[in-house]
């Protein structure tokens, strides 16, 4: 059945848009099915990252325009039902995920890229915006996550001038954290997963609500909601084996917990 296929690499959930005749473009049912999936997927205690990628020759092309009519003629309470469910999922998830961007990340595809913690891409990828290409503004949180990831000026000239960004450039733009073959992309997506999973998820994902709430705070503000945080954190299984593992000079074994 098309939707999202779950599977699992020892503590990484991967998760493949599996669309593919439309190169995974969005729709009602794609979306509720990740936003399920990633749910489904958490809820294991033994899953600590998750890898999201897409299945054929792109990662997601966008808004399919046939399942459009799905969202009825309230378009901000449709996406807002179908859609946000699936990329809150995503901003909020309990472990690190790493989206895999294989081929086209295309508007509302682009945005759904950059709902994860770091993107790794193919070769071959590209990111477009194309919004104006069709007298559109960008969403899905484009206007909010581009400009914190590439700066104010390279947002504006990807959203202006719909030029794609081919994978090497998103590389140096900070975009893209790595660039791998494109037979090599889930291999290297799945080391990188690894290697979040294996460290003290609280403190990972903590870390991540930080930076997104600094977005909204003065410097005294998010000093004193650093301490807050840290004070949590430290009392959990994780903190104390990091400190055990450090003053008995061994590396440090975490669990999660």
């Amino acid at each position: 059945m098309p939707g999202v296929k779950r599977e699992r690499d020892d503590s990484v959930g991967v998760l493949t848009l599996d669309e593919p005749s439309s190169l995974n473009a969005m729709t009602p049912d794609l979306l509720g099915d990740l936003a399920a999936a990633i749910g489904e997927m958490t809820g294991d205690p033994e899953i600590r990252a998750l890898v999201l990628t897409g299945a054929g020759r792109g990662f997601c092309s966008g808004q399919n325009l046939k399942a459009a009519a799905i969202l009825g003629g309230d378009i901000v309470a449709g996406v807002m039902r179908y859609y946000w469910p699936a990329f809150q999922a995503l901003r909020e998830c309990r472990v690190p995920v790493v989206v895999a961007v294989n081929g086209v990340a295309a508007g509302g595809g682009f945005s759904l890229a950059m709902a994860g913690d770091m993107i790794v891409a193919a070769r071959s990828a590209t990111f477009i915006q194309v919004f104006s290409r069709i007298a559109l503004v960008p969403d899905l949180g484009s206007t909010w996550l581009l400009p914190r990831l590439v700066g104010r000026q390279r947002a504006l000239e990807l959203m202006l001038t719909n030029e794609p960004l081919s994978a090497d450039r998103a590389r140096e733009w900070g975009l893209v954290r790595d660039v791998f073959d494109d037979a090599a992309l889930l291999d290297g997506a799945l080391a990188l997963a690894r290697r979040l999973a294996s460290g003290p998820t609280r403190a990972l994902v903590a870390t991540r609500h930080l930076i997104e709430a600094s977005e909204h705070s003065g410097y005294a503000e998010q000093f004193r909601r650093e301490i807050e945080t840290q004070a949590e954190i430290r009392r959990t299984a994780d903190a104390l084996e990091g400190r055990n593992a450090f003053l008995e000079k061994r590396a440090a074994r975490f669990s999660g917990r």
